[in-house]
């Protein structure tokens, strides 16, 4: 059986079970900032199993493409460990359990798969009789093959939330693949004992105090790993070696000219860029780039991992962007995306090959230089340490280190580099914070709304309602009320207050009743369909199930519409103008400014800005009606709306339409016509990663209150140059061209004056042990200066040591510098300056024939120049 047909007979199975089968969500996670990869098929479900959201169907199954990277480095070494994989499942939220559960398992993996149920074994928790019974009496598992394992295997629980025991499935491959201990079985590391199916019960909820309290909606979430199971059926002997992955290697190996299963080195360079060109090719397909944080880093390390392993086959030439090519034409079937997107994909890795060519090219440069340096002083080691440095700044891998050290007769201190790289690890596990399945304070929120329903949001047709006070927060915990000058959360029956989301910012507002005023800063959903509002009283008392009337503030609201609808506007034009293949990569929406993110692969061209402000400003002046709908996804996909990238959509959508200009999928808050936005004006385009832009915009009145600035700045320069507004460029313009012609004057006779101090400076040249040494104090204007004087004394000297000071403001420079035939003598001017700018209060360094310092104590420098003729005759062997 093909892996594609293994994923289908799975979902078609449980479909036949009363399933609805849901597509993979993004390898992004939606609205979960706790984690940075969907990493399991549990993760889109995580709200259902919260309680913070209500599922459409509760009885769902998903073929969901998952991304981990806590194992890199055993990728490929292994027979099992991936950074991308793929992960069936079947999951019920408050419908079946372990009754239904635990059958299916086996006659999924017996009857439809055919596996001999003699092979099997079957994992529970110690003490869950329950699943055991099941097992044993229902499905007929013997006894004997039922192993009962503790709490770090078999029960699964993140923190503060639902958790419950597991029950997995293990493939006895037989004693070939084992480790050969008598005490080998279930739970053995060795590759004997595989397990393919984990089967999660959900009936537990774990608080803070670690109490685990049974659950009334119990849930099942089941992990059945594609690639693992694919191995088992098509009798090979890693996941590398079934088609899922070994089209890829076959495809690579085809275009380096080598094969597959004759040397090790081969092999491990192919498993690694098989895998990692899948984890990139479906990450930047779900809309995350290469950058260097976040999940744009992982993107980064992985790709520059896979070329780096290709380099070390002898490969220089960009291939990682024709391995994804393979990978699209493998898995687009299953995930059509790929297709879409392909274009994009393959640029993107394209250009960040590219970039990490000539990052490779620095970190060439800097090694060769250390080996040089090892060289001069006698050594043969080059550190643990810069063979860190390198590795992790310019991606230079161990074993490419070692190999071009080993070339120039040198090794590598690999105890150093083992340390460094525990020292960093170290560092980022402490930095790394407990990722909890729900925080205390959304399981409190959630209980909220379990006991006290949901608010009803009306912000779209109102500005203002009355509303029931249904809870009252101060610091984190329940009150019954709260006075003046107290900061408070409160949730409401009813408000008109938009919760931040999306990328626009919330509303703030005012709430009142009698005697009472409370100034809402901050609106919030921490579970589903629930607003709580954070702010502070100002007047009076508010107390829970108070009768309240609260307000939005209106010039704030307004603001914040003309920038989402004008955002909405740029997204189009952005498209007209640079092409399909801008998409949304982010926003941000606030009453005073936009900010907008988006695929492109060059910087902005002033013209095409230009074109893009032209075109958002006419569609203003048009008039166009604001029109939202809500429909199906499906109808709205039809009707032509564009969804964002990467975002998750119920089936009941949103549609905000603009005329016949715009048409996108939104939830937030937008103007009744264009017109309303007044005035956009784009005022600044970055980058901000491979193949990423950011546009920043003002509308309203914050254009006017940009362009008031602009045209103030325009009038105060025109005040100084002593000119007109409307003559300002020309006189700015000859103003330039004088200051450059001063400047030629000026390094003119800078030149001419260094010339007249060389003179000067050769009467401070001694011999010292049948070398020449000249120290002496020179009047340069900035470093530049100072080398390029002893480059003139290096020339006329043609064989010596030079040391030249200077004293700008009120610190000092040093310059040092070693003839090439006398560093085998000793001497070193990186050693040699060192030892000179202490006497100045300063530091400095650098190769043996150049090197430069600074220092805090001018009126010490003749002191520091007369040191140079000691450490100089102290240097000389």
């Amino acid at each position: 059986m093909t892996g594609n047909e293994l994923r289908e007979s799975f979902l078609k199975f449980f479909e036949s079970k009363g399933h609805k089968i849901l597509p993979s969500a993004s390898l992004i996670p939606v609205n979960d900032p706790s984690i940075l990869w969907t990493a399991a098929g549990m993760v889109p479900f995580k709200p259902f199993f919260t309680g913070a959201a209500k599922p459409e169907c509760n009885r769902v199954t998903t073929c969901q493409k998952c991304l981990r990277t806590p194992d890199i480095e055993a990728v490929g070494r292994t027979a099992r460990h991936h950074t991308f994989f793929e992960m069936l499942g079947n999951f019920s939220f408050g419908d079946y359990f372990k009754e239904s559960a635990i059958p299916w398992a086996w006659e999924y993996v017996t009857e439809n798969l055919g596996l001999p149920a003699d092979k099997l074994w079957v994992t529970i928790y110690l003490d869950d009789d329950e699943a055991y019974d099941i097992w044993h009496k229902s499905v007929g598992v013997p006894s004997e093959r039922i192993v009962r394992l503790g709490k770090d295997t078999n029960f699964w629980e993140i923190g503060v939330g639902p958790c419950g025991p597991c029950s997995e499935i293990y493939v006895d491959l037989g004693p070939e693949r084992g480790c050969g201990s008598p005490e080998c079985g279930v739970g053995c590391d060795c590759d004997r004992y595989l397990e393919i199916w984990n089967l999660v019960f959900i009936q537990y909820f774990k608080d803070e105090e670690g109490n685990y309290t049974p659950l009334a909606n119990t849930g099942i979430d089941t992990g059945f790993g594609l690639e693992r199971v694919a191995s088992v059926l098509q009798g090979v002997p890693s996941n590398f070696d079934t088609d899922l992955l070994r089209e890829i290697m076959d495809f690579t190996a085809e275009l380096f000219g080598m094969d597959y299963g004759k040397d090790e080195k081969v092999d491990l360079a192919l498993k690694v860029i098989a895998d990692h060109s899948r984890a990139i090719t479906f990450a930047i397909s779900d809309g995350a780039l290469p950058s260097n944080e976040g999940r744009g880093y992982v993107i980064r390390r992985l790709l520059r991992r896979a070329v780096r392993f290709g380099r070390l086959l002898g490969i220089h030439e960009p291939f990682l962007h024709k391995a994804a090519e393979a990978v699209i034409r493998q898995m687009s079937n299953a995930y059509p995306e790929l297709s879409d997107r392909e274009k994009h994909v393959l640029r993107v890795i394209r250009t960040e090959e590219d970039r990490f060519g000539e990052t490779l090219v620095q970190g060439t440069e800097i090694l060769n230089r250390l080996i040089e340096e090892a060289k001069s002083a006698g050594g043969s080691v080059i550190s643990g340490e810069d063979a860190f440095k390198l590795y992790d700044t310019y991606g230079f891998p161990l074993e490419l280190t070692q190999e071009m050290t080993a070339e120039q007769g040198l090794t590598v201190a690999t105890d150093g580099f083992t340390e460094a790289m525990e020292q960093q690890r170290r560092r980022a596990r402490s930095a790394r914070q407990e990722t909890e399945y729900i925080s205390e304070r959304d399981a409190e929120f959630r209980k909220v709304r379990e006991e006290l329903g949901e608010t009803n949001f009306t912000g779209y047709e109102s500005l203002s309602d009355r509303a029931s006070v249904l809870a009252i927060f101060k610091d984190g915990k329940r009150a019954k009320e709260a006075n003046a000058g107290e900061e408070i959360e409160f949730i409401l029956d009813v408000t008109p207050c938009y919760a931040e989301s999306g990328g626009q910012v919330s509303d703030r507002g005012r709430l009142t009743g009698s005697g009472l005023e409370v100034e809402i800063i901050e609106v919030v959903k921490p579970v589903e369909n629930l607003f709580v509002h954070r702010g502070r009283v100002i007047d009076g008392i508010i107390k829970e199930n108070q009768q309240v009337d609260v307000a939005v503030d209106l010039k704030r609201r307004m603001a914040t519409c003309r920038n989402h609808s004008a955002t909405h506007l740029l997204h189009k034009a952005l498209k007209e103008v640079l092409g399909a293949h801008v998409n949304q990569a982010g926003s941000l929406v606030e009453p005073d400014r936009l900010r907008f993110d988006f695929t492109h692969y060059t910087a902005v061209a002033p013209e095409e800005l230009r074109k893009v402000e032209e075109m958002v400003n006419q569609a203003v002046l048009s008039n166009l009606p604001v029109d939202t709908q809500v429909s199906t996804l499906d109808e709205a996909r039809d009707m032509g709306a564009t969804a964002l990238f990467g975002e998750k959509y119920g089936d009941r959508v949103r549609v905000v339409k603009m005329g016949d200009f715009s048409m996108e999928l939104c939830g937030g808050t937008h103007l009744h016509s264009t017109a309303e936005v007044g005035l956009f004006k784009l005022v600044g385009e970055s980058s901000v990663g491979a193949g990423l832009r950011r546009i920043e915009a003002v509308t309203g009145e914050g254009a006017l209150r940009y362009i008031n600035a602009k045209e103030e700045q325009l009038e105060a320069v025109a005040g100084l140059v002593k000119a007109a507004p409307n003559e300002l460029f020309h006189r700015v313009e000859n103003l330039v061209q004088t200051i450059k012609q001063l400047e030629n004057e000026s390094d003119a006779l800078q030149a001419k004056l260094a010339k007249y101090q060389v003179q000067d400076l050769l009467d401070c040249k001694r011999e010292i042990k049948g070398v020449t040494v000249l120290a002496g104090q020179a009047a340069a204007p900035d470093m530049d200066s100072l080398r390029g004087m002893v480059d003139l004394l290096r020339d006329k000297l043609g064989s010596g040591v030079i040391v030249l000071g200077s004293v700008m403001g009120d610190k000092v420079s040093l310059v040092a510098a070693v003839t090439k035939d006398l560093q085998s003598s000793g001497l070193h001017a990186g050693k040699l300056i060192k030892e000179i700018a202490a006497v100045v209060g300063g530091s400095g360094g650098g190769r043996p024939d150049m090197a430069q310092a600074g220092g805090k104590v001018p009126a010490r420098l003749s002191e520091a120049l007369e040191q140079a003729y000691m450490v100089a005759e102290q240097q000389i062997k």
